[in-house]
């Protein structure tokens, strides 16, 4: 048999291990190493060239701390707080807990750069709330679950690390420029969430009281702090993406370890409502204890250590697409659509039915190197389309059937999968829609940059 008919046998196969489901990584995994027999590649290329991926990949070294700064902000408290600040913002409203959910996955995503994490910490806090308060737990659920998509866009973003790994660009750009299109996202999605409650009936209301308010924001000064640490930093250029993580996980174990024997003092309940804390009780988190902290480093380690291992194995797929002609293919068929606006489009379709059956990560590992530099041909600014790529990767957190954060939200809610389906269908809508704005305006990419 020939090259093709070996590569597709052995394409197939891979599909129905992911089908039955297999890990992705395992698949890519096969896939690899099937084709690099085909191909007359030896196993010894393959390993040398997934130890290149981390011998020149300084910058990854930030998402492992990325990963753990988002762990330490759930255990400390400091992500409940940001909660609870949303809420005493936009609980007046109908939908107000929903569209406070959705905040707090904007603000938990300035600290964290997970969109899993941030699906997992705000469902897992505030659907038992939503629930008691009269919405529909299909809907609570899959808010958690669109709420999560802005995980990765807004900054620090663990896929616009490897992002700006993979195209050379600098990822403190890429960061800045994800501010605006993310905040995009999160009131895209609170006014379909608002529209949705406001159709059904849905929420308690409590009164706008700027007490409240300035208690909330005061308990929470502990994150803003760290969101401020990290984008002055960046922005600033006083610490690189990498040096930024490491600060702010050195900046929550102080704040986490402060707190806790504080919070003990002074007898706060993390239960008691928010109206009935004195401001000292505010002024301190839950924090944890020294002890904890390795089985706190140790599933941030098992996180990493699944997402390290397929960047780099799906790097050497790059490499096996390439000497297959795939690459050329698809960057002859995008090419071959003309102009500025017909080449975007084009990659804009192809990244969001890829994102339809693939996590966000393959999706930019395998298509960014394709499609980038076809895009930047055709005269759009290589930043501007790394965050109109990334935003379309977002959104196939929430598109069957693969939809990450549909099972991360399924799993934290016990709602099964396929009935979040039908209240996710709103939410796709405003992200599509603030995704072709975010395409056509490239200020909302480019506007902060400073040598913009």
């Amino acid at each position: 048999m020939d090259t093709g008919t070996w590569v597709t046998i052995i394409s197939l196969g891979v599909t129905f291990f992911f089908m039955l489901g297999v890990p992705v990584l395992l698949v890519i995994a096969y896939w690899v190493i099937g084709c690099s027999f085909v191909l007359g590649l030896t196993l010894d290329n393959m390993g040398s060239e997934l130890l290149n991926v981390f011998n020149k990949g300084f910058a990854l070294l930030a998402m492992p701390l990325f990963i753990l700064t988002g762990d330490l902000i759930n255990r400390s408290g400091i992500a409940r707080r940001l909660s609870d600040f949303a809420y005493s913002c936009l609980g007046w409203l109908r939908g107000g807990l929903a569209m406070a959910s959705i905040g707090a996955c904007g603000l938990f995503a300035a600290i964290s750069g997970s969109n899993s994490a941030t699906t997992a910490t705000i469902g897992s806090m505030l659907h038992p709330e939503m629930t008691k308060g009269g919405y529909d737990e299909r809907f609570s659920a899959a808010t958690a679950a669109a709420g999560g998509t802005v995980g990765i866009i807004i900054p620090p973003s663990i896929i616009f690390i490897v992002y700006g790994f993979l195209m050379n660009l600098p990822i403190s750009d890429l960061f800045i420029s994800g501010i605006l299109p993310g905040a995009l996202m999160v009131f895209g999605m609170q006014f379909a969430c608002w529209v949705i409650c406001r159709m059904n009936g849905w929420g308690y209301l409590i009164p706008l009281q700027l007490n409240r308010v300035l208690k909330t924001a005061f308990g929470a000064w502990l994150g803003f702090f760290a969101i401020g640490l990290v984008l002055w930093g960046i922005y600033t250029g006083k610490f690189s993406p990498t040096e930024a993580a490491g600060v702010t996980v050195g900046f929550c174990i102080i704040a986490g370890l402060i707190s806790y024997p504080l919070n003990k003092i002074m007898g706060s309940d993390k239960d008691k409502p928010v109206e009935e804390k004195g401001w000292s009780e505010m002024f301190v988190v839950e924090g944890f204890k020294v002890w904890e902290i390795p089985s706190i480093v140790v599933r941030s380690a098992q996180i990493s250590g699944i997402l390290a291992p397929l960047i780099a194995i799906s790097v050497v797929m790059q490499q096996i697409l390439s000497l297959l002609g795939a690459q050329a293919v698809i960057g002859d068929f995008v090419t071959s659509m003309g102009g500025y606006y017909a080449v975007l489009f084009t990659a804009m379709i192809i990244v969001f039915f890829s994102g339809m059956i693939l996590e966000s990560l393959p999706v930019t590992i395998i298509l960014a190197p394709i499609l980038a530099p076809i895009a930047v041909s055709a005269g759009v600014d290589p930043i501007h389309f790394a965050v109109i790529f990334l935003v379309g990767a977002s959104i196939g957190f929430i598109t069957p059937p693969y939809g990450l954060n549909l099972y991360v939200a399924s799993g934290v809610t016990g709602v099964p999968y396929f009935r979040l389906l039908r209240y996710i269908v709103p939410y796709l809508v405003a992200l599509i829609t603030v995704w072709f704005i975010v395409a056509l305006v490239p200020a909302t990419a480019l506007a902060l940059l400073p040598s913009r």
